[in-house]
């Protein structure tokens, strides 16, 4: 296999769901995974035009998925995807030998990478971290790695001396990077263009006014509401044209608003599979199917949010793909 390496992200990655059938919330179920959906929403994310597909992150519940599902669930992408994008698996658990496992495992299915993020049931300091993704990469070289700095769900945002450091692993190739604040730059600046930081869609365009081409990739959990908006914008950051870019993230930003209960990250983080799987639901691209147990349980006003921001999005997707379709006239 050919590594890639950071001059090779580019573009949307999309981060999808794990798809539920209808009862995946009861406890006796042994296999969740709604793979006919699965199929179907993969299928769609390829015809509308992503560069690359991720799974299994937060919202793609690793951390309440049974290996019989996780490694289904992958299987199925990969089978779907057939080589058309590459595809970067999730691996993370709570500890480097069965990360290892498993990332050895979904690397054999196919998968064109890993995405990872670290153990979190303890905080880590920097040489935990760094030394966490060094095990992982002697452990299997040449396998591209997407690091995961969320943090919320790691107990701590990686530090600017741990990308320095992370930049010399050959094995991390892109950042999932949550925020978007002055250390941007700093980070940026250690990554020396060994690593690629990927901005959420919300961020890009300011992190492409700072840094150019140094941001050429965006990771979406809204590209499952659909691709279109994601695509005007990417379109208009190559083109340069700054006036349409900053216009379409305003409106990106307006929708994704709501998900967010009273404006609180925080709170976005505690519920982030129910509030993710309800935007989906309601955007009417996929049908995510219920949150698993025990992530499960939301309060009913912070569910209404979500289904407006999906709704919201739902309305930039019609508006752009309508667009494309009258330039393309």
């Amino acid at each position: 296999m050919a590594q890639m390496t950071a001059a090779d992200i580019r573009g949307i990655y999309a981060i999808l769901a794990t798809p539920a059938i209808k009862d995946g919330s009861l406890l006796e179920t042994p296999d969740t995974v709604d793979y006919d959906e699965t199929r179907r929403s993969v299928s769609a994310l390829l015809t509308q035009g992503v560069d690359a597909i991720l799974t299994n992150g937060t919202f793609g519940e690793a951390g309440s998925l049974t290996d019989q599902e996780l490694f289904g669930f992958v299987q199925c992408v990969i089978d779907t995807v057939g080589g058309a994008v590459p595809v970067f698996a999730g691996a993370t658990t709570l500890n480097t030998r069965e990360t290892i496992r498993r990332g050895r495992e979904l690397i054999r299915l196919g998968a064109t990478g890993l995405f990872l993020g670290r153990p979190m049931w303890c905080a880590m300091d920097d040489d935990m971290i760094v030394g966490f993704y060094q095990d992982l990469a002697d452990s299997m070289p040449g396998v591209p790695f997407i690091v995961y700095d969320n943090p919320e769900a790691f107990k701590g945002k990686l530090s600017t001396a741990v990308y320095a450091r992370l930049a010399e692993i050959p094995n991390v190739v892109a950042v999932k990077y949550a925020g978007f604040t002055t250390q941007y730059l700093s980070d940026l600046e250690a990554c020396r263009g060994r690593i690629t930081i990927m901005l959420v869609e919300g961020f890009w365009y300011y992190g492409h006014r700072w840094a150019g081409d140094l941001a050429p990739a965006v990771w979406s959990g809204s590209a499952n509401c659909g691709v279109a908006p994601l695509t005007a914008l990417k379109e208009a950051l190559e083109s340069g044209d700054d006036e349409l870019a900053l216009a379409v993230t305003t409106e990106i930003r307006h929708a994704n608003k709501p998900l967010f209960p009273g404006g609180s990250f925080e709170a976005f983080a505690t519920y982030n599979v129910p509030l993710e799987k309800a935007r989906f639901a309601a955007a009417g691209q996929t049908d995510p199917g219920p949150a698993r147990p025990p992530y499960d349980r939301i309060p009913e006003q912070y569910l209404e949010g979500a289904r407006e921001a999906g709704r919201r999005w739902a309305l930039l997707q019609t508006k752009y793909t309508n667009a494309h379709t009258t330039e393309g006239r």
